[in-house]
C-alpha cells in the first residue's frame, strides 16, 4: 500500500514559495502571479499505517513549522482555486537526498526494512495568469535534464518496472568498417573518439581475431577521453609560429629548459604545462614534492606541529572544472564538482579540511530574454550552481573558506565551474604499494546507476540547443552522507594502513576506477552494487560517481577491511582481483564482456598532431573619461566590483573549527580575504601549522593576451598568500592550474591562445621558483 502526506510551512514562513512569487514578477515578467503555495509530497510504501502516522509528525514534517495534509482537497479547502497545479518529481534514476534521507530516518525509527519513498513538489499558482504564463513559471522550474512534471494522481506502487536487461552487444561488422561507416558508428553512439582512434580499435580487434562488444568501445571511449587522457594537451605541435618577440623568447626559455633537463618527448601543451616543475625539481627547488603511481591529487610532503613534536605529513590538493555539467543541470553539476575534488584527495587517504570555489558568470541580473537558446538564464545558473556546490560541501563537512565569482560576458558560452580543496594526513598513515596478483579489489561506497554514464566524454563537450534534453544522464545528484563516511573511514589510520593502493570512481566508473588500479585485473560485474535492477554489463562498467572508491587489500586483510567499513555503515563489496597478466577483463552474467591488454588502453589512441600559431597581442591601456568621482563610482558600481558576501554565506566556512581567517574581516566584517588559512587537521591534537590557499585571475587581462593573463594570475596568486604571511621565498608554494579554453579544432590560433597561456605560466614559474605540480 501507498501511504501520501503533503507538508507546507505555515504561511509566515513560506519563504520559499515568496521567493519564487518575487522571481516570476521581477525576472519572468509575471506581474499576475498574486501568491504560490509550494507543498513537499511524499509517498511511502513498505511500512504500515501507525508507522506512517509517526513518520508524518517526525521524520516528513516539524510540527512547529510545517502544516500537514492528507489530501490536495483538504489542503487547498476554504480557498479560491488555483490557477495552476502541477508537480515536479526528479527523473527516473536520479538521486533524490531527501526522499532517501526520509527512507533513512524511517528505518531508524522502526529499526527494520527500509521503505520505499518518493518525494515531488507541487505547486499551487493564484492569480491573473494565462496559460502563456504558467508554461513560463514550468519551464523556468523544470530542467529537464533532471526532473520532469509529475502526475497528480497516487500510485498504486512505487516499485521501478526496469526491463531485463539485454545481453552486451557485439558490433558485429565492426573491423570492416569504412571511413564512412566509422563516421556513422561514431555519431550513432556518441562517441568522443575520432575516426582515426576507431580505426585503431579494428586494427587491434583484427589482430585478437574477434570483434569488440559495445562495452568494450565505450570503455576504450573513455579512456582515451580529453577528460581522462587530455588528449588535447597530449597532441603533438609539429610547427609553432609567434608573432611577438617577448614570447617568442618566453618560447625559447622553454625549449632551453628541455635541453637543460634532456627532455625528449615531443613538444605539446601538456609539456609546456607541466615541463617548469621538472626543471626546477633539476634544481633542487622542490625538495617538498612527493611522487608516487598514484597520481590523483598534488601532493607535498611537510613537517607538521603536532602537539609540540614536528611530524611528517603530507599536504594534497587539488582544483577541477565541471564546467559542461554545471551548465545544463547547475545544482547537479557545481555538487559534483566539489564532490568531484574531494574524490581526489580523499583517494590519497587525506583528510578534506578546506575548500574554494570560484565560479565564471555573464551578468546573472540580464533579464530572461537575454537567455541564449537552448541555454538555461544565467540567474539560474548563478543561484542554483551556488545552491548545489554548498549544500554538497556543507553536508560533507568542508570548510570554504574563498567563494568568489567573476564576472565576464565571456561566460555567456560557457559557465566556468572550479572547485579546489585541500587535505592532508600523516605520512605514516599512507601505504602505497604495487598491488600483487591475487589482491582483492574491495568496492567501497554508495551504488550504481544510469546517472553519470557518459560524464567523462561529456564534460568538455561543446554545448547545443539539445544539450539540456540529450545529456541528462551525464549529471549525478551526489550523495555526500555516504562519501562523508568514506571521509571518517579514511581518516582511520587502521584502515589506511591497509589499503596498498586505491582510486576514486571519477570517470570512466568500474573501468577507470578499477582497471588503473593494476596492469591485470579481473571484474565481477555482476558483484557491483546497484541502486536499482535493470542495469546491463556496459552501464554497470561505465557509470561513475561521488561516492565509492576503489581500493587493494591483501586477501588475508579483507575481513579486518570489510569490519572497519561496517562500523562507519558503509557497504564494501569484494568486486575485482588483481590478476599477474597485462589485461582489463570483465565477466558479466557469465558472459566475457571486456578482454582488452593494458598497452593498448595505454596507448591513448591514435596519435594527434597540429601547428600553432601565436599572434602578436594588442595591449592597451584603460581610457578614463571624467572625473575621478564619476570613474570611481563606475568601477565600484560594476559586477566586477560587487560584495560578494551573501553567496559567500551560504557555505559554512567553520566546519572543523579549523579556520583560521574568516571569509570577511575587518572592523565590520565586509573585507575578504587574499588566502583562506587553515590549521591542520590533526585528530585528537593541537597545532600551530597552517596551509594557505588562495588564486588568480583576470578575464579582461587574459582575453586581451593570454600570455600576460597567464603570467599575471601566478604572480597574483603568489602575492595574495605573500600578503597574508606565507613565506614564499623558499620553495613553500606550489601552484595547480586550471585550463579553460574554446575547443581548439584545427585552427592555427586558436592552439595559439592556449600555449600563449601556457607559455606565459611556464615564465612566471621559472621568474618566482613555483612550479605547477
Amino acid at each position: 500500500m501507498v501511504f501520501r502526506v503533503y507538508v507546507e510551512k505555515r504561511p509566515e514562513l513560506a519563504n520559499e514559495a515568496a521567493a519564487l512569487v518575487k522571481e516570476a514578477r521581477e525576472f519572468l515578467g509575471i506581474p499576475g502571479l498574486a501568491k504560490v503555495r509550494l507543498f513537499n509530497r511524499y509517498d511511502a510504501q513498505g511500512l504500515d499505517e501507525e508507522l506512517f502516522g509517526r513518520a508524518v509528525r517526525t521524520v516528513f514534517s516539524e510540527p512547529q513549522v510545517d502544516l500537514t495534509y492528507a489530501n490536495l482537497d483538504e489542503a487547498l479547502a476554504g480557498g479560491e482555486a488555483p490557477a495552476a497545479l502541477f508537480a515536479i518529481e526528479y527523473q527516473p534514476g536520479q538521486f533524490d537526498q531527501r526522499a532517501d534521507s526520509a527512507a533513512q530516518c524511517i528505518q531508524i525509527i522502526s529499526q527494520g526494512e527500509r521503505p520505499l519513498v518518493k518525494n515531488a513538489h507541487v505547486y499551487a499558482l493564484f492569480g491573473d495568469i494565462s496559460a502563456e504564463d504558467i508554461a513560463a513559471i514550468k519551464r523556468y522550474l523544470i530542467n529537464p535534464v533532471d526532473s520532469r512534471e509529475a502526475s497528480l494522481e497516487l500510485p498504486e506502487t512505487l516499485d521501478m518496472a526496469w526491463d531485463e536487461p539485454a545481453p552486451v552487444e557485439r558490433l558485429a561488422g565492426f573491423n570492416e568498417l569504412d571511413e564512412a561507416g566509422r563516421t556513422a558508428l561514431i555519431k550513432q553512439l556518441g562517441l568522443a573518439m575520432d575516426t582515426a582512434d576507431m580505426a585503431m580499435c579494428q586494427e587491434y580487434f583484427a589482430g585478437e581475431g574477434r570483434e569488440p562488444s559495445l562495452t568494450e568501445i565505450r570503455m576504450i571511449d573513455t579512456y582515451w577521453s580529453d577528460h581522462c587522457r587530455h588528449t588535447t594537451f597530449n597532441t603533438r605541435i609539429d610547427d609553432i609560429t609567434i608573432d611577438d618577440p617577448q614570447i617568442a623568447a618566453a618560447y625559447e626559455d622553454y625549449l632551453a629548459g628541455r635541453a637543460e633537463i634532456g627532455r625528449t618527448k615531443p613538444v605539446c601543451l601538456m609539456d609546456m604545462g607541466t615541463l617548469a616543475a621538472k626543471v626546477l625539481k633539476s634544481r633542487g627547488q622542490l625538495a617538498g614534492l612527493d611522487e608516487s603511481e598514484e597520481i590523483n591529487a598534488c601532493t607535498v610532503k611537510v613537517d607538521v606541529d603536532v602537539d609540540g613534536v614536528e611530524k611528517p605529513w603530507l599536504l594534497l590538493f587539488k582544483n577541477e572544472t565541471h564546467n559542461h555539467p554545471t551548465e545544463i543541470e547547475p545544482f547537479g553539476g557545481a555538487a559534483t564538482c566539489i564532490g568531484g575534488c574531494i574524490r581526489d584527495p580523499l583517494s590519497g587517504r587525506a583528510y578534506l579540511h578546506g575548500a574554494m570555489r570560484l565560479t565564471g558568470a555573464a551578468d546573472p541580473t540580464a533579464p530572461v530574454e537575454a537567455t541564449i537558446p537552448g541555454k538555461l538564464p544565467q540567474r539560474k545558473i548563478v543561484t542554483e550552481a551556488a545552491h548545489g556546490y554548498s549544500s554538497y560541501g556543507n553536508q560533507i563537512g568542508l570548510a570554504t573558506g574563498i567563494v568568489d565569482e567573476v564576472y565576464h560576458p565571456g561566460y555567456a558560452a560557457k559557465r566556468m565551474e572550479v572547485g579546489a580543496v585541500i587535505a592532508a594526513a600523516p605520512a605514516e598513515n599512507v601505504r602505497r604499494e604495487v598491488p600483487a596478483p591475487g589482491d582483492a579489489v574491495i568496492l567501497l561506497g554508495g551504488g550504481t546507476g544510469r546517472d553519470g554514464i557518459g560524464g567523462a566524454t561529456g564534460s568538455s563537450k561543446a554545448h547545443d540547443s539539445h544539450s539540456v534534453e540529450t545529456c541528462g544522464s551525464e549529471v549525478q545528484k551526489g550523495n555526500a552522507p555516504e562519501e562523508r563516511k568514506i571521509q571518517r573511514l579514511f581518516r582511520n589510520g587502521n584502515a589506511t594502513r591497509l589499503i596498498k593502493r586505491c582510486n576514486d570512481f571519477g570517470a570512466g566508473g568500474v573501468s577507470v576506477a578499477i582497471g588503473e588500479l593494476a596492469d591485470g585485473v579481473d571484474i565481477n560485474l555482476n558483484a557491483v552494487p546497484k541502486k536499482y535492477e535493470g542495469l546491463d554489463g556496459t552501464e554497470l562498467a561505465i557509470s561513475e560517481s561521488q561516492e565509492r572508491m576503489a581500493v587493494v587489500v591483501a586477501d588475508a586483510d579483507v575481513p579486518a577491511f570489510m569490519a572497519l567499513a561496517a562500523a562507519e555503515n558503509l557497504n564494501a563489496v569484494v568486486v575485482a582481483r588483481v590478476t599477474d597478466d597485462a589485461r582489463v577483463h570483465m565477466t558479466w552474467n557469465g558472459d566475457v564482456i571486456v578482454d582488452i591488454s593494458r598497452e593498448f588502453l595505454n596507448s591513448n589512441g591514435a596519435e594527434k598532431h597540429t601547428t600553432v600559431h601565436i599572434e602578436a597581442p594588442e595591449l592597451t591601456q584603460p581610457v578614463f573619461e571624467g572625473t575621478f568621482a564619476e570613474n570611481a563610482k563606475a568601477t565600484l558600481g560594476g559586477l566586477a566590483a560587487c560584495s560578494r558576501r551573501g553567496l559567500s554565506e551560504r557555505f559554512d566556512s567553520t566546519i572543523g573549527a579549523a579556520t583560521v581567517l574568516m571569509p570577511f574581516g575587518g572592523v565590520h566584517q565586509r573585507t575578504p580575504i587574499q588566502a583562506m588559512v587553515h590549521r591542520f587537521p590533526v585528530l585528537g591534537a593541537t597545532t600551530q601549522t597552517c596551509s594557505m590557499m588562495s588564486w588568480g585571475f583576470d578575464p579582461d587581462r587574459s582575453v586581451e593576451s593570454p600570455f600576460h593573463g597567464a603570467y599575471m594570475s601566478v604572480v597574483d596568486s603568489v602575492a595574495k598568500l605573500a600578503a597574508t604571511g606565507a613565506d614564499v621565498s623558499h620553495g613553500g608554494v606550489y601552484a595547480s592550474f586550471q585550463e579553460y579554453f574554446r575547443k581548439l579544432g584545427t585552427s592555427p590560433e586558436n592552439w595559439g591562445k592556449t600555449a600563449a597561456a601556457l607559455l606565459g605560466a611556464y615564465k612566471a614559474q621559472l621568474d618566482l621558483g613555483v612550479a605547477a605540480i
